[in-house]
């Protein structure tokens, strides 16, 4: 059997990615203020991610708890991708109401917007939620070479995110790098 075009890609992939989390919760930022690590502020969508990453051989270089913040969110993103981050994931602040700002913080550092990160994201949640996946406000992007991801805050949606997010990280950051 012929390996298909993306499997063929993927051979030449980066195995091993320098990561950033940064979770996006004013009530937990009110409460624990800056940590350095999710156990610190009891983020279990944080530790989930992060435990993912090691058990997949992935380097997990910069975490940060910010709140429901558009400068907040954009200068943790920027920050970890001046200091070498490959993949950033956001977790939490992709609701509807209007302290969830998330996605707005993230369009205008986006140099390429990759919509089929949403689109597989609901697609997978469609069981799990049912028609509830009409609110779901994820998307993922290039900024200067890195990517970043933007999921919602519950372990249920990281956990969909994450296995997405392992599969193709690799390979976007083989293109994004191209010359």
């Amino acid at each position: 059997m012929k390996d298909s075009t993306p499997k063929k890609h993927k051979k030449n992939s980066l195995e091993k990615l320098n990561y950033g989390i940064v979770t996006v919760s004013s009530s937990r930022f009110q409460k624990y203020g800056d940590v350095t690590h999710p156990s610190e502020a009891e983020d279990i969508s944080g530790c989930f991610l992060i435990s993912y990453l090691k058990k997949n051989n992935q380097t997990v270089m910069e975490y940060s708890l910010v709140e429901d913040s558009v400068l907040d969110i954009r200068n943790a993103i920027l920050s970890f991708i001046d200091s070498g981050v490959d993949v950033v994931i956001t977790t939490g602040g992709t609701g509807l109401s209007p302290k969830d700002v998330t996605i707005e913080a993230v369009i205008p550092i986006i140099e390429k917007e990759m919509p089929g990160f949403g689109e597989l994201f609901r697609y997978r949640s469609l069981e799990k939620i049912s028609t509830s996946v009409i609110m779901t406000r994820t998307m993922a992007g290039i900024s200067n070479k890195s990517c970043i991801f933007c999921i919602p805050g519950s372990t249920d949606a990281c956990t969909i995110g994450i296995e997405i997010i392992i599969e193709e990280a690799g390979h976007i950051i083989k293109h994004a790098r191209k010359n």
